[in-house]
């Protein structure tokens, strides 16, 4: 595999590498965990490829997806990474509820470290935002654990326009995590200028769209129990007949460019700007390959005009999410002046 470049990720000081790796489907969301050992294996191996920007949250599991890279960190290892995690969503009477007042963000960090087994924290998310509490109060609480040397950066999670500019002024933002392919794309009116205008990093997760990208409407077919693309709205029968189309007219580019569909979207990524880190998460060695190869995919002006064209026409049918899970279009957080601890 060839050595991924590395980056200055936002304005703060933060340095990681070009591509780096979401961990969650190691342990939730995509079927039953992954064993132990091949995960650990698979993450030693994008470490060594220079892969060392790594990606999880308290919420996956809840919480053995952290205890995973706890183990996978050890003997050395935790030196070579920029880790990433994040707090705010808890799984309630089966139901997520979302927390960003000082008492639950304090408690969160030091859980995290405690499961990571690490002193400090790279770069710490608020994964959701919690609509009851001013985000001015959530940000003065991670700027103490910034003082006291618990985390180095601060994070946001899709997070509106708003919201980002209100955090910045309290402490600064390095990254914001969104996500952000070919088939999704609302990010780009206003929550991408932001981030430029105030010199924060963007963190694209799902790049290849939960693998819609890579394998297009026969990703449904051998869905294990437990994978929640059995619920999500574009996976669903009467959306994918539409959506791949989409996915069809991106398997033409790749062919023409001699590589493939995956590594074609994931390329279109990075193309966006210096500022952007795709973050795609894998179980398997051979899927880790691939999306190393993106980064060698260079990507001509008329390249990146066809695929703007094609996601222009073609608007994915379906949300994102199911109903009922908030994303940054709905996560303004209430004025400052209502707050009451």
């Amino acid at each position: 595999m060839a050595k991924v470049p590395r980056i200055k990720l936002g304005s703060q000081g933060l340095e990681v590498s070009a591509q780096g790796l979401g961990c969650m489907s190691m342990s939730i969301g995509y079927g039953p965990p992954k064993p132990e050992p091949d995960s650990i294996n698979l993450i030693h191996q994008a470490i060594e490829a220079g892969v060392t920007f790594l990606d999880t949250s308290d919420v996956y599991g809840p919480h053995t997806n952290e205890i995973l890279l706890g183990k996978a960190l050890t003997g050395g290892t935790r030196e070579k990474v920029e880790l990433a995690t994040k707090f705010g969503i808890k799984i309630e009477n089966g139901a997520y509820k979302f927390y960003g007042d000082p008492a639950y963000v304090r408690d969160a960090c030091e859980a995290s470290l405690k499961r990571l087994k690490i002193d400090c924290i790279d770069l710490y998310y608020q994964h959701r935002t919690d609509t009851r509490v001013p985000i001015e109060i959530t940000m003065g609480e991670l700027k103490k654990l910034v003082e006291e040397g618990k985390i180095k950066y601060v994070g946001l999670s899709e997070a509106s326009a708003s919201t980002i500019r209100r955090a910045h002024a309290v402490h600064p933002i390095t990254a914001v995590q969104l996500e952000w392919s070919l088939w999704s794309r609302d990010v780009e009116d206003e929550i991408i200028p932001t981030c430029r205008e105030l010199g924060i990093g963007i963190v694209a997760y799902s790049p290849l769209g939960r693998g819609f990208l890579s394998s297009g409407p026969k990703v449904v077919e051998n869905l294990s129990e437990g994978d929640f693309r059995q619920i999500l709205p574009r996976f669903q029968a009467e959306n994918l007949e539409h959506n791949k189309t989409l996915y069809e007219r991106i398997c033409e580019i790749a062919a023409n460019k001699g590589c493939t569909p995956a590594q074609l979207a994931l390329a279109w990524v990075h193309h966006q700007g210096k500022d952007v880190v795709p973050i795609p998460g894998t179980t398997k060695i051979e899927n880790l390959k691939q999306n190393i190869g993106a980064l060698s995919v260079s990507l001509t002006p008329q390249d990146l005009k066809e695929l703007e064209s094609i996601s222009s026409d073609i608007t994915p049918k379906g949300d994102r999410y199911m109903d009922g899970f908030p994303t940054y279009l709905t996560s303004d957080t209430p004025p400052l002046s209502s707050w009451k601890a």
